[in-house]
């Protein structure tokens, strides 16, 4: 048991440590500066990558279905989300509902 509460305790230093050391910086670091806006690129990067990664090589479940039907739900989200003004809760539901229905009536 001590074990266990030594863990949670270093666990939680760890964690407060960083968050600490991030309020003491945040005040001197300018959020347009060229290191931000090559860390948000990346960011937008990482999750295109991603993104494209489940729809074209999935895995589990959705490996089971077929190309068409996720690039056709895919579009539908897509064009929900700038129809609804950027909402991405509208974009997911309708890619989500598209996806079923496609599913569904295979």
């Amino acid at each position: 048991m001590v074990e266990l509460a030594l863990l949670v305790v270093g666990c939680a230093l760890a964690t407060y440590l960083w968050r600490g050391l991030g309020m003491l910086v945040s005040g001197r670091v300018r959020i347009d500066s060229e290191f931000f806006v090559w860390a948000g690129c990346v960011a937008y990067a990482l999750i295109a990558g991603l993104a494209a990664r489940i729809l074209l090589l999935p895995t589990g479940t959705l490996a089971a279905t077929p190309l068409p039907e996720r690039l056709i739900a895919c579009a539908i989200a897509l064009i929900i989300y700038f129809v609804f003004r950027r909402n991405l809760l509208a974009g997911i539901a309708a890619g989500f509902v598209a996806l079923v229905t496609l599913v569904a009536i295979r």
